[in-house]
């Protein structure tokens, strides 16, 4: 996952660099500032749709981490478990010839 900067521009630019703002919401979230202060964002329908669709999968994807680990947990508790890679094969090939 790459991790770019959004683009921040004063409130100031949206009458002086229109263009500009304009081509940077193609590509990504504009960050408008008010008195050096975030204020407003700006992007494209598609952008924003793209966003909304990457926020539904990253909390898909932690409701599933946080679910496993707790299955982890809970199996750890309950004594489910083996100790050393020798015992894990043992289990697995139990498991896989069952």
């Amino acid at each position: 996952m790459t991790v770019t900067m959004e683009p921040i521009f004063p409130i100031s630019a949206l009458q002086k660099k229109q263009g500009e703002i304009k081509k940077a919401a193609q590509s990504n979230i504009v960050r408008i500032t008010e008195n050096g202060v975030g204020a407003y964002v700006f992007c494209t329908e598609d952008m924003f749709q793209e966003k909304l669709k990457e926020a539904a999968e990253s909390a898909v994807y932690e409701a599933c981490m946080a679910s496993a680990i707790e299955r982890g947990r809970a199996d750890i508790a309950a004594g489910r478990y083996v100790k050393g890679i020798e015992a894990a094969y043992e289990e697995v090939k139990r498991r896989t010839d069952a």
